[in-house]
């Protein structure tokens, strides 16, 4: 079954005690929905919130991040981003934790990064999540991206990104 995670209308909060699923479910139509705000996020990322990306096309040495580092991320993708979707394939649940299999596609606004404005993006996503108390503490993924050419433009760190806007 594939479930697209679109655009949301109406946002509602998930109590402390939601399943796993609801709450990662919540999480990436949040993530994916580039008019949400950092005040739709914040409520689902737990304090001690750690983002483990393994290496990958776009970072080869993979990264850790917490939990302000992930929401500067959220909103320097959305600067970068013209649009993007993604499409939740698979979850798999035990306790606390979410097995995702996902599919995740965005198209470049504007030049930066090394990627020219147009350029779509996209990566196969395995993921593993960790909620408790309606919350996500931990999201470690395994993003294998489709074949992608850069151009010249020079890298962009999220905090140039920011102050373009």
């Amino acid at each position: 079954m594939v479930v697209f995670v679109r655009a949301m209308t109406t946002r509602m909060p998930f109590p402390p005690t939601a399943d796993a699923v609801s709450v990662v479910r919540a999480y990436y139509a949040v993530v994916a929905d580039l008019l949400s705000s950092e005040a739709d996020l914040a409520p689902l990322l737990d304090p001690d919130l750690r983002v483990i990306e393994h290496p990958n096309a776009l970072s080869p040495g993979g990264s850790e991040h917490n939990r302000q580092e992930a929401l500067a991320g959220f909103r320097a993708g959305k600067i970068l981003l013209a649009e993007q979707d993604l499409d939740i394939h698979e979850t798999i649940a035990t306790a606390d934790t979410v097995a995702v299999r996902a599919t995740w596609s965005g198209v470049v606004a504007r030049s930066a990064g090394g990627f020219a404005a147009g350029t779509r993006l996209t990566a196969h996503v395995a993921s593993f999540l960790t909620a408790r108390d309606g919350r996500i503490v931990r999201h470690e993924t395994f993003d294998c991206y489709e074949p992608f050419q850069r151009d010249a433009t020079p890298p962009v760190s999220p905090a140039d990104t920011l102050g373009s806007r």
